[in-house]
């Protein structure tokens, strides 16, 4: 089949790239001038199956009050009175109970774990490199409550067959032997082994390459207008290059993918959750992270980049605002400082952030519209990295008509009704 995937972050590049392995005829079609210049750009680079969990938890309403007040907040909520915020705000409330929590959770860690296996194979078949690691992912807890709130997501982790180890502060420094000098602040973690680390910016760009070596055409600086409808399917895609028909259409478009698909009739509830993060250099080895480390206190990710630390997390509601405010990057330098302090050099650290595509129970949208050649691959939310290889792998089964490796039961719109 011709297919066109809309959008050439983590999650368009790698549908393109097992779409094209199974034969297909792929045109990728990017408003930016190259792949992963968006959200993919400097996320966390952490690859967490194991942390895979929604936003929307038991007690987070109660919390959020809470970070209003802190000075390092990991949740801002900006005043707005726009419809659309509010209406998410609300569906993701009602998520936040311990019912809907277990479901979403065991969603996400399913289309997680699956991702890093295929992860896995497609470096073994591709040799791929991205600054990859396998040191697994240690989320930190600073308070004894943190430590004893674990314990339904250590629950969903045993019924999905997860690895994970619950730590004493000696044990945490003995995975992370920076955080040595700071053990005192430390009341425990909770270590998912077989989690991973990696640039999924470079790891896009160099997937993108053995995608065009399969025969995908990208078409860059391309701006995608709307979608025609013949008879219940897309016919054609409209863009500022012209119109480009085929058999199917895959819509990739991150936190853009709402606005492009509503003329159709499609109500795609995903909110354009901002997270920040900072990238510096590393100027003394052994204070620096081996891994990545899940500071719970402020949901802030530390991450070991080959040479380089990435410190990423917050999730601010503003719409669209990509406002780069220097009390955002104060949080992160105080999170990675004060457990790491000195590692990094901070006078060269690059500030970013982007607009995580972000569904309100956390779980992304995979799979076939009510249109008959439209598909959905998009709310990936802060875990696009993590769950990329996966989702379009699965998409792929899809598209194919092959019935995927995992059970697709509440990936789909669908489940919104």
């Amino acid at each position: 089949m011709k297919i066109t995937v809309l959008g050439a972050g983590v999650i368009g590049v790698t549908t393109a790239y097992y779409l094209a392995r199974s034969g297909h005829d792929v045109t990728v079609l990017e408003r930016q001038s190259g792949p992963a210049l968006e959200t993919s750009y400097a996320n966390a680079g952490e690859i967490s199956p194991g942390y895979a969990s929604p936003w929307a938890a038991p007690g987070i309403p109660q919390k959020a009050i809470k970070w209003l007040f802190m000075k390092h907040a990991p949740l801002i909520i900006s005043p707005t009175v726009d419809p659309a915020t509010w209406a998410w705000v609300m569906a993701m409330l009602r998520n936040c109970t311990s019912a809907r929590y277990a479901i979403n959770k065991s969603r996400m860690v399913r289309i997680a774990e699956y991702s890093r296996d295929c992860l896995i194979e497609l470096r073994a078949e591709t040799g791929i490199p991205y600054d990859e690691r396998t040191r697994g992912t240690l989320q930190l807890f600073r308070t004894q409550k943190q430590l004893d709130s674990i314990t339904k997501d250590i629950e969903v982790l045993a019924k999905d067959g997860v690895p994970f180890e619950v730590l004493d502060p000696a044990q945490c420094v003995a995975a992370e032997p920076g955080l040595s000098p700071v053990k005192h602040k430390i009341v425990g973690g909770l270590r998912l082994p077989n989690d991973e680390t990696g640039d999924c910016f470079k790891f896009t760009n160099e997937l993108a390459k053995r995608a065009e070596a399969l025969g995908v055409d990208f078409v860059y600086e391309t701006d995608v207008h709307k979608l025609r409808i013949e008879n219940n399917r897309i016919s054609a895609v409209e863009t500022s290059r012209g119109v480009f028909d085929g058999d199917a259409v895959v819509a990739a478009f991150g936190s853009f993918t709402p606005s492009l698909l509503k003329p159709l009739g499609l109500k795609i509830p995903i909110y354009p959750v901002k997270g920040y993060s900072i990238t510096v250099p590393i100027i003394d080895e052994s204070r620096a992270p081996v891994s990545t480390i899940m500071d719970e206190t402020f949901k802030i990710a530390i991450t070991r980049l080959g040479d380089r630390i990435r410190v990423g997390g917050m999730a601010e509601i503003s719409r669209f605002n990509k406002d780069l405010p220097m009390s955002r990057k104060a949080t992160l330098v105080h999170s990675v400082e004060d457990l790491f302090g000195g590692a990094g050099d901070q006078s060269q650290a690059q500030f970013w952030c982007g607009l995580r595509p972000m569904t309100p129970d956390g779980t992304p949208i995979i799979g076939k519209t009510v249109y008959d050649n439209l598909y959905l691959n998009s709310g990936h939310g802060t875990l696009g990295w993590t769950m990329a290889c996966g989702s379009g792998r699965v998409l792929t089964d899809i598209i194919n008509r092959a019935r995927p490796q995992i059970s697709i039961e509440g990936l789909d719109l669908s489940r919104y009704g």
